[in-house]
């Protein structure tokens, strides 16, 4: 039986893959240090230690955790959107539909993170020009999210519920995609994925609904954070009907 055409990955690698997807989760509040040390039994000073590479994790411990975190070694995998973990003959122009939570935290979407795969015209994907941040440049470029009824109420008719959004979240600029004409992202409202027009005026963001009976919504940028940090992505595609 010919082996699984996995990529190379070896414990040390592993044990950091771990380290930073625990940071994230810690970072978008699902996951603190204390909830983590319930979970799997070990004190708070040992994982801490651990998640400031201040020492490493046994196998065993790793197990642990990758089961109280509902993980398997294939999440953890580099490149996993191009391993053989993804169902065999997907193409490039599948794009995963994932959840809000993933969307905005995850760099590379883990296969267990993906919901169904949207199929679209190479050439959608092809004409879309990027304009990314350095730290965005090593995310996965497209995913596309679900959006509930009470998240298209303000972008109506333009967005309507159920209708499912194509990320761009390598154009997280500010800048016009098109002249003269505004563009619609997926914007970090604290742990929640908003649609919204977007402008920048004195140190924050202002997030604009399609329908003026909603009110403009305001972001403060946080001190040694960009505007662009908190932009998901553009929105390239809408599809409201299936």
């Amino acid at each position: 039986m010919p082996a699984a055409n996995f990529p190379q990955m070896n414990f040390t690698q592993m044990h950091e893959r771990l380290r930073l997807e625990l940071l994230r989760r810690i970072q978008r509040g699902t996951l603190s240090v204390s909830l983590l040390a319930r979970q799997t039994g070990f004190g708070q000073a040992h994982l801490s230690n651990f998640l400031h590479s201040r020492r490493q994790l046994s196998l065993e411990a790793m197990d642990r955790i990758l089961a109280a975190q509902h993980l398997t070694a294939s999440d953890l995998l580099p490149s996993a959107r191009r391993t053989a973990a993804w169902p065999e003959g997907e193409e490039e122009n599948a794009i995963p539909v994932v959840s809000h939570a993933v969307a905005l935290f995850e760099p590379v979407i883990r296969p267990s993170a993906v919901e169904t795969m949207l199929h679209l015209p190479a050439a959608v994907l092809r004409s879309a020009h990027s304009r990314a941040s350095n730290a965005r440049r090593a995310w996965e470029r497209f995913v596309a999210v679900r959006v509930p009824s009470g998240d298209a109420l303000p972008m109506d008719p333009l967005v309507l519920p159920e209708a499912i959004a194509l990320i761009d979240r390598h154009y997280n600029s500010l800048l016009p995609y098109r002249p003269n004409r505004p563009n619609l992202y997926a914007v970090r409202c604290g742990s929640h994925l908003s649609l919204r027009y977007v402008d920048f005026l004195s140190s924050r963001l202002v997030l604009r609904p399609h329908d003026i009976a909603f009110p403009v919504e305001l972001i403060e940028v946080d001190p040694g954070e960009s505007p662009n940090d908190l932009l998901v992505g553009r929105i390239v595609l809408i599809l409201n009907e299936l």
